[in-house]
């Protein structure tokens, strides 16, 4: 399928993804599902691809954007949006692609009856909808679109709609290259939407799993999604689909579809039979839905039957995704219950699923309750706690001129185009909207705290005033206030300091250089000040479990591996400029077949049943195999990223659990292809963990600069020894001081500074157990790198022994003067 250009939503499923994006792959999934979908077809990112090369458009995308981007200013993604996106415009649709889109476009009709079917023609970016980001809002949705020219020209828009300077800063903030963006683009029969809006499987700010959050509106959604309109609220019990909360919000505006304009139109809710008498003369046919079906202000826009009906396929969506997702639906007033309830789209929820283990760690109520005078109460839409001067702005303009990075946004509400400023601020508080509004939403994506339908907060904070917005309440307090936590945060730097001027005061200078094993990244900032050398080992394992979740042939199979290198290099980044300009080495990664099958997408990948993955395909062996070498590759062009483009020459490189001498020559080759190779400032090492290591350091010498010993591994292989078998260890067959392990030690130190190479030791034994320090000491080791809460103790102790050996020199060395 993967070269056809039209795809209908019945034949889709997440596996075409790459072909026809998020949305349409949410849309083809509900349809296998039994869920009520609008019929459309899908004008897939083949058909994109074909027109942006073979018109040329790719080129000048790459060109504008490399010329125009320098900075990251709001008005520079505006000026390469313009530029882009005037291309699209003037550029003519290739015959083909265009009698495929109208023959599509045709059968449509034929198949709801209608020889010109009104349809909403929908953007479906390959990168959106994601369950790492919703990219809510960031590319167009035209509706009553009508017409096979009209149909083919607003396809080419919403093309062009993947360069909107929104959608371009968006996917900068993910860090996602532009190149791999591809669009696609859903054409459905348009909904003749009564009532709409969203719903959530997860509650969306307290991350209750057991609930489901519907908000509606009278009308289309628009007015949901871009905050105009506060829409009902209500909860229900997942168990039971009893109704736990309901709160019907005054609704004065609507935006109804007028058959005799052929348009969209934003109509005031009547009130009084003179009112709607007034709709009736401006728009009849609109004034006959709203007597129909009682729309008032303050009725619910929903009934209790619907609310069920609703959440009934809430859960059959979840269930069908298997995680929590969030729902656009509408209820057609053209047609009969329960056929009359559609849903549009499903996307992942991208917030609590991401931060659950967070959550549950730390719940929004517990806390600290920040002290001072409560200004405006709302909706609390994104959790968390910020302080910041408040700037005003109702117009994108205004926020243009005003906002400044960590100020405080107060708006009446958001839409896409105000993303650049929501991005600078610390924090937003809205008028209008309810948890589901584009603010809050994109509040939540970027982790910045959110109160929304607040009614007044325009009119009663004013531009720099300072305020505290407690997203998780949905207050804005006046004042800077501090919780003990951010008070602790802002004195760490000023504490990590002085410990650093006492320590190049207290621990002595030694010989043997002290590196200091990390795991994940964000450690770094408490252990820094610490009396180490380097970095003498660091575990990518921990970023890509934790920063990045997918499996990398996942990732660059939606290809997004520009994502892997991107969060990789930042792991790694973050660590090597803290401590510049000690070394930090840096392991690629040693997860274990098991361990890979956990990460996101990796059944797929991870298929070999081994019986003992401590002893199966790992380290090096994968790197050189076909099935990982395109993964390897991401990780050698993640190092290359943080080296050559951020700078940061302090790091270097290890190949974990190395068996052959041919197999680490195939891997340095890869890197070498990558643009990596060892010279006086980038140094490779591999681990010692299998006797074959030992047995042939001297000949592994000349292909690296060092060795650094997993002391663990290599007493599992030595000894014959499972690490984990607890029942051997305590019978004392594991010990890394074994004479047979020591023996290894000093056979691979020797051999390997016969031939000028170094060796650290990385494994855990120098920090349990002093005697193999001193063990290692004497043998001359380079380097002893250990855990952060054993890097004081360590220190102290290769000093003592250090100084021990002197003394037994100079007194070795009087005994042989004293017999001359």
């Amino acid at each position: 399928m993967e070269r056809r250009l039209i795809l209908w939503l019945d034949e889709i499923s997440k596996d075409l993804l790459p072909l026809v994006g998020g949305k349409a792959a949410g849309l083809g999934e509900m349809i296998k599902a039994g869920i009520p979908v609008p019929p459309g077809f899908v004008v897939t990112s083949e058909a994109y691809r074909r027109f942006v090369f073979e018109t040329g458009i790719a080129g000048f995308i790459k060109h504008i954007l490399e010329e125009t981007i320098v900075s990251g200013r709001p008005e520079e993604y505006e000026k390469a949006s313009e530029l882009i996106r005037s291309k699209f415009v003037r550029t003519p649709m290739p015959p083909y692609l265009r009698r495929a889109i109208v023959d599509a476009y045709r059968k449509l009709g034929t198949l709801v009856g209608v020889e010109e079917p009104r349809v909403a023609v929908r953007s479906s970016a390959t990168v959106e909808d994601l369950p790492e980001a919703s990219f809510a809002g960031q590319q167009e949705t035209y509706l009553n679109v009508k017409g096979e020219e009209e149909v083919v020209e607003k396809v080419k828009t919403a093309w062009a709609s993947l360069w909107t300077a929104r959608a371009l800063s968006y996917r900068d903030s993910l860090n996602i290259d532009h190149e791999t963006a591809l669009m696609a683009v859903v054409v459905q029969k348009m909904v003749s939407s009564r009532s709409s809006g969203v719903m959530f499987t997860i509650h969306p700010v307290t991350g209750e799993e057991d609930k489901i959050v519907i908000e509606s509106i009278w009308g289309l959604g628009e007015y949901i999604v871009g905050g105009k309109v506060t829409p009902d609220r209500f909860v229900v019990s997942k168990s039971d689909l009893e109704i736990l909360e309901v709160r019907i919000s005054r609704k004065d505006k609507a935006l109804f579809y007028d058959p005799d304009l052929n348009e969209n139109v934003e109509i005031k809710i009547p009130e009084s039979g003179e009112e709607l008498e007034d709709l009736r003369r401006k728009h009849p046919a609109v004034a006959e839905v709203v007597e129909k079906y009682g729309i008032r202000p303050d009725a619910p826009s929903l009934s209790e039957k619907e609310v069920k009906e609703l959440a009934r396929l809430a859960i059959k969506v979840e269930n069908h995704f298997a995680r929590p997702m969030d729902i656009e639906w509408a209820i057609d007033f053209e047609l009969s219950p329960p056929e009359n309830i559609l849903l549009l789209q499903a996307r992942p929820e991208t917030v609590w699923s991401r931060k659950k283990e967070e959550a549950e760690a730390k719940p929004p109520e517990e806390e600290a309750v920040p002290e001072g005078e409560v200004l405006v109460r709302g909706v609390p839409a994104s959790p968390g706690v910020a302080s910041g001067r408040v700037k005003v702005a109702l117009t994108v303009e205004e926020a243009a001129k005003k906002m400044e990075k960590g100020d405080v946004l107060v708006t009446k509400m958001t839409d896409p185009d105000w993303v650049p400023y929501m991005k600078m601020a610390s924090a937003i508080v809205t008028d209008e909207g309810g948890m589901t509004a584009h603010a809050a939403i994109v509040a939540r994506e970027l982790g910045i705290p959110a109160v929304v339908g607040t009614g007044d907060a325009t009119k009663k904070l004013k531009d720099g005033m300072l305020v505290t917005v407690d997203g998780s309440r949905g207050v804005v307090y006046a004042g800077a206030v501090k919780t003990e936590e951010a008070r602790e945060e802002e004195a760490r730097p000023e504490l990590g300091a002085a410990v650093a001027e006492v320590l190049s005061e207290v621990y002595p200078v030694t010989a043997t250089k002290i590196y200091m094993n990390l795991g994940h990244p964000e450690e770094i900032d408490r252990y820094k000040h610490l009396p180490f050398e380097g970095i003498g080992l660091m575990r990518i394992e921990f970023i890509i479990s934790s920063w990045i979740g997918y499996h990398p042939m996942y990732l660059i199979e939606q290809g997004r591996g520009v994502y892997f290198i991107d969060k990789l290099a930042e792991g790694v980044a973050k660590v090597a400029s803290a401590i510049y300009p000690r070394p930090v080495v840096v392991r690629f990664s040693d997860f274990k077949t098991n361990e890979y099958r956990r990460l996101k997408g990796g059944e797929k990948y991870e298929t070999l049943d081994e019986r003992n993955p401590m002893i199966g395909w790992r380290g090096v062996s994968r790197y050189i195999h076909p099935n990982y070498e395109p993964a390897f590759r991401l990780e050698v062009r993640a190092i290359k990223k943080v080296r050559e483009e951020w700078g940061l020459k302090n790091v270097w490189v290890m190949f974990p659990f190395v068996r052959t001498t041919w197999e680490l020559e195939r891997a340095l080759k890869i890197m070498e292809e990558e643009g990596l190779s060892r010279g006086r400032d980038f140094k490779v090492w591999i681990m010692v963990e299998v006797p074959s290591t030992v047995f042939l350091a001297d000949e592994f010498a000349k292909m690296v600069d060092g060795f650094s010993i997993g002391s663990n591994d290599l007493t599992q292989l030595v000894l014959g020894v499972d690490r984990d078998s607890g029942f051997l260890a305590k019978m004392g067959y594991f010990d890394e001081r074994d004479p047979a392990v020591l023996r290894s030690i000093e056979i691979l130190i020797e051999k390997a500074h016969s031939q000028g190479a170094t060796v650290s030791i990385c494994g855990q034994g120098p920090s349990v157990y002093p005697e193999l320090v001193e063990f290692l000491v004497r043998r001359g080791i380079d380097s002893i790198s250990v855990n952060p809460d054993a890097v004081v103790r360590v220190r102290r102790q290769v000093a003592s022994i250090e100084r021990r050996i002197m003394l037994e020199r100079l007194e070795e060395l009087g005994s042989r003067l004293s017999r001359l």
